[in-house]
């Protein structure tokens, strides 16, 4: 919040607030579209089995829709809050 908070319960209730949306309720683009939640607890396997079937239902019934293949809803193996690229990878192998 621009206008800081009016005591520190506010900002724990706020922080709080916070946290459990950004775990439970927004979904990342980094996890193939589930919540944290999801992905810790192991709920995110059913979702993602879900999508690829219906994916695949629906370039059955209308292949014209697709030029190509569907998007991947494959689970990512591991998933890391700031991975490291190759560029900082190879700076680390040099020293």
């Amino acid at each position: 919040p621009c206008k800081g908070f009016a005591s520190i319960d506010k900002a724990r209730e706020w922080v709080f607030k916070f946290v459990n949306l950004y775990n439970t309720e927004f979904l990342h683009s980094g996890i193939k579209y589930v919540t944290p939640y999801q992905r810790h607890y192991g709920e995110d396997i059913a979702i993602l089995n879900n999508r690829r079937e219906v994916y695949r239902e629906a370039k059955l019934k209308h292949p014209e829709r697709w030029s190509g293949v569907t998007r991947n809803w494959d689970r990512i193996d591991q998933v890391a809050l700031n991975p490291v690229n190759d560029l900082e990878r190879s700076l680390v192998k040099e020293k």
